[in-house]
């Protein structure tokens, strides 16, 4: 479905837009949305998607709201909402995953939460009551694969998505191991975390209100770490408290049942854990039904058989979630009926699953030739994905109703948006200056 046009031409992600949003909340809404860190391009089905989740008096506020985090004090400031009002709607709109609250500095903040993570994860992952479960995979379904979506997370050849893989334990050549990271090693993520929460995975919920139950895989897998982020998904019923036992044991049980462990894509202070199937997860039907391979960053590694070991079973080229191992043809007769598995460099994550079931231990991980980059921290990664997708001047100038900001996020906008001006700050020579002159401002 291509984007419904707007009557008149939209202002772009840093459009102002003040208390009063106009006769259109919904428009201003997805407008408000588009502009943070993953975009939300507007359509039919993101309109039906808004009108079920958003009162009027929501979209209103939220419209309303900075990008950026907030005070209660800057709310009352910037939206025209009064003390009692934001805090009677932020009661309502912090459980449904609409906004995100956490507590920084001694206070609550608050921000829009993005279509994903935040939207479409949190609302799945609801619990309790006579919720429409449906009604929203239906509508989560055809907006996350209508083409434009697909186009605006990971088209034009962006390299910063918000999960990576992690190999799973034991996948690596043992020679090779001493090499691989803690940021790389899912129980080193868990070891150095104090809290933990595990929640619905919201793909796999909404495949099974979709009727698609094919791949039986246990729903409460969703792991979120580290205390703000436990705090806010327990504190607004969207998971619950688990032990660092019981953590480990979900990573592992991961591994027996040949899932992806999709990590937050930094180095420091990852704060979730998905474990994916290729049947249900829409991050992975980003490469299996778009062709995105970059919809999820490789790890360091990537597999490879030993010829000596292989016996040409095929079980590594089924297991693959991805579909990036080939058969090859071979004269030798153990590769008679399946062929040689030939691993596609290009879409291998890294992650081990074809590991896991090759009995004869011959498909293993090999550190890939050229070092993946992954931001160091949560900081880095949201500015990042923000200069690629055109919304880093929300984050830089994010009061809504200043006209001096509209001004100013209208020139960087338009400065950041030039192809040159991307390509050199995302290059490996400037990334880190940039990315240390925006920390020392901020």
């Amino acid at each position: 479905m291509q984007a419904a046009p707007h009557p008149a031409t939209p202002p772009g992600p840093g459009a102002v837009i003040g208390h009063t949003v106009g006769k259109d909340v919904y428009r201003a809404l997805g407008r408000k949305i588009d502009g943070l860190s993953a975009r939300a391009p507007w359509s039919d089905t993101l309109r039906a998607i808004l009108e079920e989740l958003y009162s009027e008096e929501d979209a209103r506020l939220v419209a309303a709201m900075p990008w950026g985090f907030s005070s209660l004090d800057r709310l009352e400031e910037i939206t025209g909402f009064s003390r009692s009002e934001l805090e009677r709607l932020l009661r309502s709109l912090c459980p449904r995953g609409l906004v995100v609250d956490v507590w920084a500095g001694g206070k609550y903040r608050y921000a829009p939460s993005p279509m994903v993570i935040g939207i479409f994860e949190f609302t799945m992952m609801r619990t309790g009551g006579n919720l429409p479960y449906e009604k929203w995979a239906a509508l989560f379904r055809d907006y996350l694969e209508e083409g434009p979506f697909a186009e605006a997370m990971f088209g034009d050849g962006k390299r910063v998505s918000i999960m990576r893989a992690i190999p799973h334990d034991g996948s690596i050549r043992p020679e090779e191991y001493v090499e691989v990271l803690d940021y790389e090693k899912a129980a080193a993520i868990v070891d150095a975390t104090d809290r933990f929460a595990i929640g619905l995975c919201s793909c796999r919920h909404e495949h099974r209100h979709l009727g698609a139950n094919g791949c039986g895989v246990p729903l409460d897998t969703c792991s979120t770490l580290g205390g703000r982020s436990v705090d806010y998904m327990v504190r607004n019923g969207l998971a619950r408290e688990v032990s660092k036992q019981e953590m480990l044991e979900n990573v592992e049980r991961s591994r027996e049942l040949g899932l992806v462990i999709n990590a937050d894509n930094v180095q420091r202070n990852v704060s979730f854990l998905c474990h994916c199937c290729g049947c249900c997860c829409n991050v992975l039907g980003g490469i299996n039904r778009h062709g995105y391979a970059n919809a999820v960053v490789t790890s360091n590694w990537i597999a490879g058989s030993d010829p000596d070991r292989c016996i040409g079973c095929g079980i590594c080229s089924r297991q693959c979630p991805i579909a990036a191992i080939d058969r090859g043809d071979d004269p030798d007769p153990k590769y008679r009926q399946f062929g040689r598995p030939v691993v596609n460099e290009e879409l291998c994550l890294g992650c081990g699953v074809c590991t896991v079931r090759c009995k004869p231990g011959a498909m293993k991980l090999t550190q890939r030739e050229q070092r993946v980059l992954h931001p160091e921290t949560t900081f880095e990664r949201i500015i990042l994905q923000c200069l690629e997708r055109g919304t880093l001047q929300n984050q830089l100038f994010d009061d809504p109703t200043s006209l001096t900001q509209g001004f100013a996020r209208a020139l960087v906008g338009g400065f950041l948006r030039l192809p040159p001006v991307k390509r050199a700050l995302m290059s490996d020579v400037l990334r880190s200056r940039f990315l240390g002159a925006l920390k020392g401002a901020a």
